[in-house]
């Protein structure tokens, strides 16, 4: 793994410099001047070519600090580090919301969580909720403008027999309902066998991250013929159980838990480790470079739309330095998330933005790039970033908005507004504080007020909650 190491590290290096600047660098113990060697970014600005295909990764609840490009000391991800070289990546990137499924219906839809039933469980647990088969998703109006559709892992949705991808835009499904799985025996939360291909039950008691990359590989590989493809890829790993490939023993002990009736063995709450996670978060790695090594040989690399992000913060064993929070959470640990774009036809690679964006931006954005437009009955919540990335345009300043049970954000520029389940208002200059620990809500209560009343004005447009 010597060639991991040599690939990493100085990505590692100048890549945190870049994302928290000088003096958060040298307090670790990196050099100042590494922070020099990523390029702000900047549009190539290079003629249209066709239309891409899309391959748009989700990797489950993995920490904004998590790769080694963004400042990992201890795990070495090198084919996502090269994938960072070779294209664009956010420091200021967030998640649609700070858990699994609300996020997926920001990035289905396009819009908040709370636009839609569905969209308030956080997550979904049972059959009660899901993704209405009526809503137009991210696939259904790229099909509707000539792309094949796929979703290979994690759906988290909605269950049978009402909510399905194959109901909601994808030509294919392979994968899992659930919002986890044991990763050999395929048992989810319930107890369930919960792998399946379309709506029919698929065995395959092989370790679950090979059998997706497996899937995918094969996809990338596939003659589509004249058609661009979407393949949203979405690994459970490094979610728990903290089950690594070959960890047998492991998984017979949580198997016999599941069976023998016990609830919450699936959560694996007293197992796992640091070096466990590690271990998940490199062959994950390992994973999306074998999918990025398949599609390379299928000759379509130049003209694919590669995306890498995670679902939303990281869990208990993630490394999130400098953030504050985790995965639930509205702090920045709980919904900022490392997030790469590579498009060799249409963008230069090496280069670092730190423009605030989030999941239903990319949503717009996928739709613009693959000549599908929006339905004028479900007004998208997120803005096209394909002015700025293809053509240099600015960016206007917006306003970012997230919403969970008992807490509350937007943020604004360089500030956030943040409420968490305390009650207290507050006030954060992330461009100067980005653990979010100097409130600046007593200094700036103006400030305040208007980041407040501008949530609430958006909050009021949103479904609420039922009770709990």
């Amino acid at each position: 793994m010597s060639s991991s190491s040599h690939d990493s590290s100085p990505l590692s290096r100048r890549a945190f410099g870049g994302a928290v600047g000088a003096g958060a660098a040298a307090a670790v113990g990196l050099p100042a001047a590494a922070e020099a060697r990523e390029r702000p970014f900047r549009a190539a600005r290079r003629p249209g070519s066709k239309r891409p295909n899309i391959l748009f990764i989700l990797g489950d609840d993995l920490g904004w600090a998590d790769l080694s490009s963004y400042g990992s000391p201890h795990i070495k991800t090198p084919n996502l580090d090269r994938l960072a070289r070779q294209g664009v990546r956010f420091t200021d990137a967030y998640s649609g919301s700070a858990t699994c499924s609300p996020t997926r219906f920001s990035l289905y839809t396009g819009r908040f969580p709370g636009r839609t039933k569905g969209g308030l469980a956080e997550p979904i647990a049972d059959k009660s909720a899901g993704l209405d088969p009526t809503h137009p998703t991210l696939a259904s109006l790229l099909r509707d403008a000539g792309y094949a559709t796929a979703l290979i892992g994690k759906w988290h949705c909605g269950y049978l027999p009402d909510y399905s991808p194959t109901k909601s835009g994808w030509d294919e499904f392979f994968g899992n309902f659930g919002g986890a799985l044991e990763y050999y025996s395929k048992l989810g939360l319930g107890g369930e066998y919960d792998l399946y291909e379309g709506d029919a039950e698929y065995k395959d008691l092989r370790y679950y991250t090979r059998v997706l990359t497996e899937r995918a590989s094969e996809y990338v590989r596939r003659d589509h013929g004249d058609k661009p493809w979407l393949l949203n890829l979405n690994f459970t790993t490094p979610h728990w159980p903290w089950i690594a490939d070959g960890d047998t023993e492991e998984s017979a002990e949580i198997v016999r838990r599941i069976k023998a009736g016990e609830k919450g063995a699936l959560w694996h709450q007293d197992g796992g480790s640091v070096e466990k996670y590690t271990e998940m978060v490199q062959d994950l790695d390992r994973s999306v470079g074998e999918v990025l090594k398949a599609l390379k040989k299928s000759g379509q690399e130049r003209d694919t739309l590669v995306f890498f992000a995670s679902d939303n913060g990281g869990e208990r064993f993630s490394y999130n330095w400098p953030l504050s929070g985790n995965k639930a959470s509205l702090q920045e640990g709980g919904i900022r998330v490392p997030t790469i774009v590579r498009w060799p036809a249409r963008l230069d690679g090496g280069q670092v933005s730190h423009e605030p964006v989030f999941t239903p931006d990319w949503t717009a954005t996928l739709l613009e790039i693959g000549g599908a437009r929006p339905s004028p009955a479900y007004k998208l919540d997120g803005t096209s970033l394909a002015p700025y990335l293809l053509k240099g345009e600015k960016l206007a300043e917006r306003e970012l908005f997230w919403r969970v049970r008992g807490e509350r954000a937007l943020r604004r520029g360089d500030w956030k507004y943040y409420r968490g389940k305390g009650g207290e208002d507050q006030l954060f200059n992330l461009a100067a504080d980005q653990r979010e620990q100097a409130d600046r809500a007593a200094v700036e209560p103006k400030l305040l007020a208007e980041l407040k009343a501008a949530w609430e004005k958006t909050d009021a447009g949103l479904l609420p909650y039922p009770a709990a």
